[in-house]
């Protein structure tokens, strides 16, 4: 398959799966309300003060009463690389170009008993061609339900593309979704995959589109789950709280941050991970 047929077909998959995130979210958030809330889309362009086309992407927000703040981007961006940033990536020793399309979602919610969740999915090619992503989640009060069906469905997932994926990728997400400053995970994992090419690019993509649609199906269970529990001002505190690790782990460490911010991207689709509220003391 040729490169450009590679790309249309992630490109496609990543606004579709968009789309499948946003109506599920509405769903949710509008199921006991009469005015319903709709995610604020905004579209941006890279490097918008050149002639040249260099991507751009679509941002989509939410703030309601389910989810406190949920974003769910999606961007195609392309051109070339700084040459400080280019010897980071895999295939960029003979030259600079890049192109690069994927998906990012970021929610935080109301309710203190439930987690946060991030996931992200994308197709980078330089001279070579690779996934990453992956999810996880973060609560503020320990659940040992939700962490274990959050790890089952993704196990489950994993297993029917490979045994060992699981075990290699959960481990990586939680060297990498990890604080040293705190010495302190940022929460209770998932998986984080990265340079995933294997010999198979159709594999590949199959495994990138089953870890998006696990993400929406499990996610989306176990904010049904207890999205009607009750919490105080106090449970509210403590999730402020957490959120500031959150923001720390996003700011100073996030490879995504750090590519977005590297490469000329918008910088609210970015910063889009951030809590609506946080707190330090």
């Amino acid at each position: 398959m040729k490169n450009f047929k590679k790309k249309e077909l992630s490109k496609k998959w990543f606004k579709l799966l968009r789309n499948q995130i946003i109506n599920e979210f509405e769903k949710i958030e509008n199921q006991n309300i009469s005015k319903k809330l709709k995610f604020k889309k905004k579209k941006w362009k890279r490097k918008p003060h050149l002639k040249k086309d260099n991507g751009g992407g679509q941002m989509a927000i939410l703030y309601g009463n389910i989810f406190e703040k949920v974003g769910v981007n999606i961007s195609t961006v392309y051109g070339s690389l700084s040459h400080d940033f280019k010897k980071n990536l895999p295939g960029t020793n003979k030259n600079s170009n890049f192109w690069a399309s994927g998906i990012s979602v970021v929610a935080h919610m109301q309710n203190p008993y439930l987690p946060s969740f991030h996931f992200n999915t994308r197709m980078i090619e330089t001279s070579k061609i690779w996934f990453g992503g992956g999810m996880d989640m973060t609560p503020t009060f320990k659940n040992s339900k939700h962490k274990k069906m959050f790890h089952s469905n993704i196990k489950n997932m994993c297993d029917k593309h490979n045994k060992n994926y699981y075990k290699d990728f959960s481990k990586y997400c939680d060297e990498y979704f990890y604080l040293p400053h705190r010495r302190e995970a940022r929460g209770d994992g998932g998986i984080f995959y990265d340079y995933l090419d294997s010999s198979s690019w159709e594999g590949d993509f199959n495994f990138t589109k089953d870890v998006g649609s696990c993400f929406l199906d499990v996610v989306s269970r176990i904010i049904s789950m207890d999205m009607s529990k009750k919490w105080k001002k106090e449970h509210k505190e403590q999730q402020k709280i957490k959120r500031g690790r959150y923001a720390e782990f996003n700011l100073l460490y996030d490879r995504g941050t750090k590519f977005g911010l590297q490469t000329d991207g918008n910088i609210d689709a970015i910063l889009m991970s951030m809590p609506p509220e946080a707190k330090w003391i």
